[in-house]
């Protein structure tokens, strides 16, 4: 591995492994229908957080609805998000733009109950410089699902950006979904990401 490393490295040498590492903090696995998942007392120790996940909807209408973000149960219009998606991926329908004083931070949808058995959406949100009280905090999100030929709904894949405009370094997260609760077997995974 630090071979690869140091061929990464435009100085030359390897990147020490510790400044790249990845610490697993929580994991969180749904067993019965739950309205959201809550991260608590994140240590500031790292530089970022990323977030991992897979995810489905109990609601029973056609589409993919909101996976929501909060940080530190602050649920004031503190928040602002950006979003560029495309159905079937592949560019059939593509689509821009972003709001502002929101009550939260959208990085990816997921599919409903009725888009068929056992399709949920995967995502990765990068959380960064969560701890530094010197600026506002910034997300960028990349997710998506695939329906895997059914014939109701569509593919689905999206790249959102989002901010949450407070200094306060990031202690709790949490994340629910709109109009419903998140299905059985939906996972989110949280890690701290080490900086130099």
């Amino acid at each position: 591995m630090s071979l690869i490393l140091g061929i990464l490295d435009s100085g030359g040498a390897a990147v020490p492994a510790s400044v790249l590492a990845y610490d697993s903090i929580a994991t969180v696995t749904i067993s019965s229908a739950t309205a959201n998942i809550d991260f608590t007392s994140i240590p500031a120790t790292y530089t970022h957080l990323q977030i991992r996940g897979i995810a489905r909807n109990s609601n029973a209408s056609n589409g993919g609805l909101n996976i929501n973000m909060q940080f530190n149960s602050d649920t004031g219009s503190n928040y602002s998000h950006h979003y560029l998606g495309t159905y079937q991926g592949e560019g059939a329908a593509v689509w821009a733009g972003g709001t502002a004083n929101e009550s939260f931070i959208i990085p990816f949808l997921m599919p409903t109950n009725s888009l068929g058995a056992n399709i949920f959406s995967a995502g990765v949100i990068d959380i960064l410089d969560y701890a530094n009280t010197n600026k506002y905090k910034t997300i960028r999100a990349l997710g998506g699902y695939d329906m895997n030929g059914a014939t109701s709904g569509y593919n689905y894949l999206n790249f959102n950006s989002g901010n949450w405009r407070s200094t306060n370094a990031i202690t709790s997260i949490k994340l629910y979904g709109t109009s419903a609760n998140f299905m059985q077997y939906s996972q989110f995974a949280l890690y701290g990401i080490k900086g130099s």
